[in-house]
């Protein structure tokens, strides 16, 4: 039996620690008062005859009261919870020594897989992470209202980013990037002007990226639509330079290409500057930049050809990779992409197709772009699209006192989300009850994002001023309040949810993907929204409902759960919850089902949602890939290909392992062919719709399959 501490560390039980704790109480009571060593030991065999794999330390400790109580020893009992409140109020005083010496001993496991993009064996990390603990521990025990502490404790809701909760800033935003390119902006001090160069732009851009990430807790996100000028004013100065230089020498046409090759010389440098500074920069919270490039071609955009220059750079660049430290090309993490799909490039004759099929190339091997359908999105936010934020969460349309649509400069203001299967498990399925305690748990989760609100009122800008003086989210004056832009529904407040299938399962007995099942999970969508909706009337804040892209928390929920409810069938004995609406893992359903299905929810869900398609490497089956894509276009807002690279452990590298002539894998890189060292994701089949593909390396290979 693995025991659960409060700190949420597993040890081994250990009967002497229940010994001496009843041993230590009964020290302090008169001799008719205490318990004999035969009734300890009839306590212990009671605990260790529930025969539970996982319990609670404070289970423990309750039984014990249960059972002295039922003894009659009730001077004992007394006498034994005033010792446990009396450990409590120890550990209350001192509740961090634990977790951050085991931290700098690289012990504390949770603490070190919680955050994957951080290194929490490096000191600068650390430092973060170990601030980040006095901040969980101040917000517990003081900031926090406690039923909101309760409530996440014991998994009914998740009160995201408590690590940065004591400071006064927020989750992610859209960098208003053309502000500061073109107005200029003030970094450390010193004055940075409006560049007047593509490189400088991008030398700029990852300076405030930096700087951006390093005020605030969440991701980021950069349209390079804003790029396009400063491409073309380096065109034309170097059209300058070598008129000046060769004009009447030599042919205009020749001029023409001499410039094309600087300008294409000068986007490798400035798209390589992005990308190389994203992954080798280290913020102050530990960890490199969390950005999002968003690539969207407007055909308004008097700089269309310029911007379509630089996604192309961004794309091949990404397709080929950064060097890891054995000098392999792999896949970095950062930043993300996300391309939108529009008329003139959804694989249907389009002028740039050609960047789409790029798209699809880098998708198929290195997991990113991600895509957006400006024909969905635009049914969904008012004729609009826009970038999500870092953490692909949406803003509501907003208009300024102009009549503006304005979406760059905006930001969220945090997150809570709610455990839906939870709901169903405590009230055992009543379908009368589930619906009075979801009401009740929103209402926990209400008071959970004022006090994320309540804590942001009140500061100065003067705590960020890259974010707020100088052009990331505003140009307010020194010492002014960010009050106004927390108001008004201008940034957001989030409600995330877990387990839609989960809660479906259990309360109808089906998926969500049955008539039956469908019915009931649109109506729990319905009624997140609709609740949502209601706060944002009441208050005037901008409350929505996001699907949640956190795996972590999918994992916790089920965690907290099967230790409270047990296993139950295909809930808690999974070990995991599936994320917001998406459809289970396991169940057998074909790419364009799942998007189209999924597609419902997400303009439900219009403060963030994302689907995604599981699939193998694919680069050997790109009509595939863009079959889907052309779906996505057609019928769904938001997606993603999940892409499972091959790997190598032997040199790193994270492409496609071939099949030689002989039938083998073998790693292009340093040929090695032992499986034993090489994990192949691909499968043998790349079917993703109702046509049979070639996909053979050395000899066709025909299958059909419902799921990868």
């Amino acid at each position: 039996m693995k025991v659960v501490k409060r700190d949420g560390k597993t040890v081994e039980y250990d009967s002497d620690k229940i010994r001496i704790a009843i041993g230590k109480a009964n020290n302090e009571v008169p001799e008719e008062d205490r318990v004999s060593s035969t009734q300890i030991n009839n306590i212990i065999k009671h605990i260790e005859s529930l025969n539970k794999k996982r319990i609670l330390v404070e289970d423990i400790q309750d039984i014990i009261e249960q059972r002295l109580v039922e003894l009659g020893k009730y001077n004992l009992a007394k006498t034994y919870i005033i010792y446990r409140y009396n450990r409590a109020l120890v550990r209350k005083s001192n509740t961090t020594d634990e977790s951050i010496l085991s931290l700098i001993k690289n012990s504390n496991k949770d603490l070190m897989e919680e955050n994957s993009n951080k290194d929490a064996y490096i000191a600068s990390t650390q430092r973060d992470l170990i601030a980040g603990e006095v901040s969980k521990d101040l917000t517990k025990r003081i900031l926090l209202p406690a039923k909101i502490v309760k409530a996440h404790e014991d998994g009914i809701l998740h009160f995201h980013d408590m690590d940065y909760f004591l400071q006064p800033i927020f989750n992610c935003c859209l960098i208003n990037i053309g502000d500061m390119l073109d107005n200029g902006t003030v970094m450390n001090g010193k004055l940075i002007e409006s560049p007047k160069s593509f490189q400088v732009a991008c030398t700029v851009t990852t300076q405030i990226i930096a700087a951006v990430a390093s005020s605030q807790y969440g991701g980021q996100s950069v349209d390079i639509k804003h790029l396009g000028k400063y491409l073309r004013k380096s065109k034309e100065k170097f059209k300058r330079n070598y008129l000046k230089k060769y004009k009447g020498k030599i042919k205009e046409e020749e001029i023409d290409e001499l410039v094309m090759d600087r300008v294409k010389d000068e986007l490798a440098s400035g798209v390589q500057t992005i990308q190389y500074q994203i992954n080798t920069l280290m913020t102050t919270n530990g960890q490199s930049p969390f950005v999002t490039l968003f690539l969207n071609l407007e055909e308004d955009d008097p700089y269309l050809e310029e911007n379509a220059m630089i996604i192309e750079e961004i794309l091949n660049q990404r397709y080929q990779g950064i060097k890891n430290k054995q000098g392999v090309y792999v896949t970095p993490a950062f930043p993300k992409l996300v391309y939108v799909l529009n008329e003139h490039n959804n694989l249907t004759g389009g002028k740039y197709d050609y960047l789409t099929k790029l798209a699809v190339k880098c998708s198929a091997k290195r997991m990113y772009p991600d895509y957006i359908s400006a024909k969905k999105m635009k049914e969904n936010y008012e004729g609009n699209v826009f970038s999500p934020m870092g953490c692909r969460s949406f803003l509501s349309p907003w208009k300024d006192e102009n009549g503006n649509y304005k979406f760059e400069g905006r930001f969220n203001q945090g997150v809570v989300s709610i455990n839906l299967p939870q709901v169903a498990l405590a009230t055992d399925c009543d379908p009368d009850k589930f619906w009075e305690e979801l009401d009740e748990r929103l209402s926990l989760c209400y008071e959970a994002l004022m006090c994320r609100h309540h804590a942001l009122l009140g500061t100065i800008s003067d705590v960020s001023p890259i974010h707020w003086q100088y052009g990331a989210i505003a140009r307010l004056e020194p010492g002014e309040k960010i009050d106004k832009l927390l108001k008004g529904c201008y940034s957001t407040l989030s409600l995330g949810y877990i387990g839609l299938y989960e809660v479906t399962k259990l309360m109808t007995g089906k998926s969500h993907t049955t008539p039956e099942g469908e019915e009931f999970a649109l109506k729990v969508m319905n009624k997140l929204r609709s609740t949502t909706d209601k706060w944002k009337k009441d208050t005037d804040l901008g409350f929505a409902l996001y699907g949640t892209p956190a795996e972590s928390l999918c994992y916790r929920f089920a965690r907290i759960d099967k230790e409270k409810f047990g296993d139950v069938k295909d809930i808690t004995d999974k070990g995991y919850y599936t994320n917001s609406y998406h459809v289970d893992v396991r169940e057998e359903i074909n790419a364009f089902d799942k998007l189209k299905f999924e597609s419902q929810f997400q303009k439900i869900s219009s403060g963030g949602a994302i689907s995604y398609v599981e699939v193998p490497n694919m680069s050997h089956n790109l009509e595939a890939m863009e079959e889907v894509v052309r779906f996505i276009y057609d019928n769904i807002q938001y997606a993603e290909f999940n892409t499972k690279s091959d790997y190598c452990h032997v040199c790193g590298f994270d492409g496609e392992i071939i099949i030689n002539d002989d039938l083998e894998w073998e790693c292009p890189n340093c040929h090695n062919k032992d499986k034993n060292k090489m994990n192949v994701a691909r499968r043998t089949c790349g079917y993703l719709g109702e046509n049979f593909w070639n996909v053979g390396k050395t000899k066709e290979i025909k299958a059909r399959v419902t799921h990868l």
